[in-house]
């Protein structure tokens, strides 16, 4: 398996991150351990995960996946330092639990630790950025994890250009640790947020990125394709976005190489972010085995040049447009 560096961060990962939000969810404890092994079994190392997951599904409180992978990997024999793990901290867990004061986080990681039944986080991100707390208090937070062992590296998901600019500068300024992994939302159908001058300062600074939401909620397998096709599905009301002009113009795309290649299109939309500069791997998450075989194959997959413009053009149209209209 392939390895690629993450960023500065000394960390080394392969070219896809198993998405933990699934567990806890839409995966029950025995499938998610399935998974997990199917997946490192495959040659893969990392699973990305937050405190708040899965909060969302009904009786949850958050933590349950931190949890599982925990269990996972103690019942699993596999050593630690063969899985690389990342957390998040930030998102709201109830009153004075969130953001990214000293306090919270220091608090935060314990937790998490104890729920991973780990030593050490490899890889610990500030989940949103926190206007309220000075990049200076949240940086010297995690110089003092970083000094104890507890986190091998930090990063940012859901900063823009300007905050992790910012943050990069009171890191340089002050001789703090910085973000050394940006973990931004980014796939076929939403690419504006991250193309452009948040993905320049990235490879600029060598920084690591590994994107969320990859498939766009599991849109670009292809499964959604109309209203319909939503019902009874616990992804439903996120996927609902996608079904546009936009989006149904994408998955035409995606249908033509799935027949030109005979891969499937979830393999196809990850196989296009694998190949994107500036991108170290993308996330995505499975729920049953026969999705994850799909997954490890996207590793694999080589677009080739003419795949990849007309992934690129197609892609594009959204933000051409939006840009016309203004």
């Amino acid at each position: 398996m392939e390895m690629r560096r993450l960023g500065r961060t000394g960390l080394s990962i392969a070219p896809l991150v198993f998405g933990g939000n699934v567990f806890g969810w839409t995966a029950d404890e025995k499938t998610s351990f399935a998974l997990l092994d199917a997946f490192f079994d495959a040659g893969f190392n990392a699973v990305d995960t937050a405190d708040v997951y899965s909060s969302w599904a009904p009786g949850n409180k958050g933590g349950e996946s931190e949890t599982i992978i925990g269990k996972w990997l103690k019942q699993s024999g596999r050593p630690r330092d063969s899985a690389v793990i990342v957390t998040k901290v930030g998102s709201e867990l109830g009153p004075d639990r969130k953001g990214l004061s000293r306090r919270w986080i220091l608090e935060a990681v314990e937790d998490s630790l104890k729920r991973l039944q780990a030593d050490y986080i490899d890889l610990y991100l500030s989940h949103w950025p926190d206007p309220d707390t000075p990049y200076e208090e949240t940086l010297a937070a995690y110089e003092t994890l970083l000094s104890q062992g507890k986190v091998r590296a930090i990063g940012a998901s859901n900063f823009d250009a300007r905050q992790l600019r910012d943050a990069l500068d009171v890191a340089a300024a002050k001789g703090l640790p910085r973000y050394d992994v940006l973990q931004p939302e980014y796939n076929l159908y939403d690419r504006a947020s991250y193309d452009g001058a948040l993905r320049n300062l990235c490879i600029a600074e060598e920084i690591g990125v590994i994107t969320y939401f990859s498939l766009a909620r599991g849109f670009l397998s292809g499964k959604y394709r109309s209203h319909k096709d939503l019902e009874g599905s616990a992804r439903g009301g996120g996927v609902e976005k996608y079904l546009d002009g936009h989006g149904m113009r994408i998955l035409g795309v995606l249908d033509e190489i799935a027949e030109e290649t005979g891969a499937k299109q979830a393999e196809i939309a990850l196989a296009w972010i694998i190949a994107r500069e500036g991108v170290t791997a993308p996330i995505a998450s499975a729920t049953n085995l026969d999705q994850l075989v799909s997954l490890v194959k996207s590793a694999e997959l080589k677009l080739s040049e003419d795949a990849i413009r007309r992934l690129n053009e197609v892609s594009e149209e959204k933000e051409v447009l939006s840009n016309f209209s203004t």
